[in-house]
């Protein structure tokens, strides 16, 4: 029943959460969690959620914490043994100065990576690689770019580890590492393929036509292969599948895989090891993850909530996946897609299939416009670094055309995956 009282705390609890939503867009050196841990602070104080909800909150996410920051610091380590220094040369040699054959090797570079280590690892480190690479051979760079960012979303549905939207609602699916994967590996390949189809169509122009600087370009340094790491990554992600029906958590894993990968380092030099790995948790973001957790407390559990979950299909039909991936999508572009993701969890908790739907909208949405993920505003700071970022109305039109086609054929084959199942 509706009081003022709830109204009132609603509205609050909805301001608090776009003030986060404010100082996440225009955080640059200040921290988020310096904004929402206050809000979060304010929504307790005012009787919006009380402390016991709030603890009981960031002990279920904790594990989804542990795990982010472990393969955070896997990443950091393939990144300084030149790992994607190594998948440059690889994509300046396969792609053969092609601009069309670099796009379809970024493509497939793009969702490996961000399938495997998830898709910040995309951004912050395959990004510049695929920048470089495009420069190199003389291809214009805003497609190779476009395609590192879009598949850093539209790629990160396959795997529970490949979005941290996914460890979130990873138990909610019923599902094992083995069965998420399945079911998610049609939806996965539908909506890549479309995806690139929309690219070489869109950008057909600047896919033919090479920059001033081509004739200008220098022999791209080889780079030694990783090979230990490689091994060591296929290794891990063999141990995610054969742990988690053991019983034993994905966190463990990665945690053993963080310390497996560290630990020559750590023996050469352990101050600069240290120091690396402190820099590579990434504290103030994991933080202010468990704290959005508290943030959108009020917000799911009051009337908001309660208007959203009447919204929600009570099966996974066909219809219902399409609206519950559609409804995904949309909040994700209003309210970034990590509180949508909260917001939504225990909402579609009823039906596994709404769950996955939940994620193929707020994975693949955030590629309409620039604050649809946190993995969208990263890029453009990286964007800006190294080259002009694109506009966001430019963004908007390539996301305009991307999103609804995607998202479409990827509901489709979820539907079609589910049936099967």
């Amino acid at each position: 029943m509706l009081t003022v009282d709830s109204i009132a705390g609603c509205i609050v609890s909805i301001a608090g959460l776009v003030v986060v939503i404010i100082a996440t867009l225009a955080a640059q050196r200040v921290p988020v969690v310096v904004v929402a841990a206050p809000v979060a602070g304010l929504l307790i104080a005012l009787g919006l959620t009380d402390l016991e909800a709030a603890a009981d909150e960031v002990m279920t996410m904790a594990p989804t914490i542990g795990f982010l920051a472990a393969m955070l610091v896997v990443a950091d380590v393939c990144a300084r043994e030149g790992v994607f220094t190594w998948v440059g040369t690889v994509l300046a040699g396969w792609s053969r100065s092609s601009p069309h054959r670099l796009l379809r090797i970024v493509f497939v570079a793009a969702a490996v990576t961000t399938a495997i280590l998830s898709l910040d690892t995309t951004i912050v480190l395959l990004t510049p690689v695929a920048v470089a690479t495009a420069r190199h051979i003389g291809a214009r760079v805003t497609p190779i770019a476009f395609s590192s960012a879009h598949l850093a979303n539209t790629a990160s549905t396959l795997l529970p580890v490949s979005n941290l939207t996914n460890l979130l609602a990873f138990s909610a699916t019923g599902f094992g590492f083995l069965g998420f994967t399945g079911v998610m590996l049609a939806p996965w390949i539908a909506a890549i393929l479309v995806e690139y189809l929309i690219f070489r169509w869109y950008f057909a122009g600047e896919l033919r036509s090479p920059t001033p600087e081509a004739a200008d370009r220098e022999p791209q340094p080889h780079a030694r292969r990783p090979t230990l790491l490689l091994v060591g990554l296929a290794l891990l992600l063999v141990a995610f599948v054969i742990a988690e029906p053991l019983g034993v958590p994905l966190a463990a894993v990665a945690g053993m895989g963080a310390v497996g990968f560290t630990m020559p380092e750590l023996l050469r030099s352990p101050i600069a090891t240290l120091r690396s790995t402190i820099t590579a948790l990434n504290l103030p973001f994991l933080a202010f993850v468990a704290t959005l957790g508290v943030v959108i407390l009020p917000v799911r559990d009051g009337p908001f909530g309660d208007w959203i979950g009447g919204l929600i299909p009570s099966s996974s039909t066909l219809l219902g996946i399409l609206a519950v991936a559609v409804l995904a999508a949309v909040l994700a572009n209003l309210v970034n897609n990590l509180p949508a993701t909260l917001l939504l969890i225990p909402l579609v908790a009823h039906d596994p299939g709404l769950v996955m739907a939940m994620l193929l909208g707020v994975n693949i949405g955030p590629n309409l416009a620039y604050f649809g993920s946190l993995a969208n505003l990263l890029w453009r700071e990286i964007m800006h670094r190294d080259v002009a970022a694109p506009t966001s109305r430019e963004y908007l039109r390539l996301g305009a055309l991307t999103v609804p086609a995607t998202l479409g054929v990827a509901a489709l084959a979820l539907w079609a995956s589910l049936q099967l199942t």
